[in-house]
């Protein structure tokens, strides 16, 4: 499916969890891989602030994208931050939604 940039340049962007693991299957731990580096992903959780509007984003970052003692309160910024819509059927049941996904995100904003 197709992705779309998403401009934060003139955002406020704050950590709002810290990253843990994504996980492909929650049962045997499994962490998913990014398919092009290998690079395990991890979720973060941003709160993006701009034009009077903050909302809470769970972002997927490659583990090398992301620097150490990252916490929640730290101002960041995101690197190459796209949208991507989704679907997948499961037991007869239809789910969809967004999933967003960044390059990096960097310390010092």
């Amino acid at each position: 499916m197709p992705s779309f940039k998403i401009d934060v340049s003139t955002a406020v962007v704050f950590v709002a969890t810290a990253p843990t693991p994504k996980l492909v299957n929650k049962q045997t731990g499994e962490i998913a891989v990014d398919r092009e580096t290998g690079a395990q992903l991890a979720t973060v959780g941003l709160l993006i602030s701009d034009e009077g509007e903050g909302n809470l984003y769970q972002v997927t970052v490659p583990s090398t994208g992301i620097p150490e003692g990252l916490t929640p309160g730290v101002r960041v910024s995101v690197v190459g931050l796209k949208a991507r819509d989704w679907e997948n059927t499961f037991n007869g049941q239809t789910r969809h939604g967004i999933s967003f996904r960044a390059t990096a995100i960097a310390t010092g904003a």
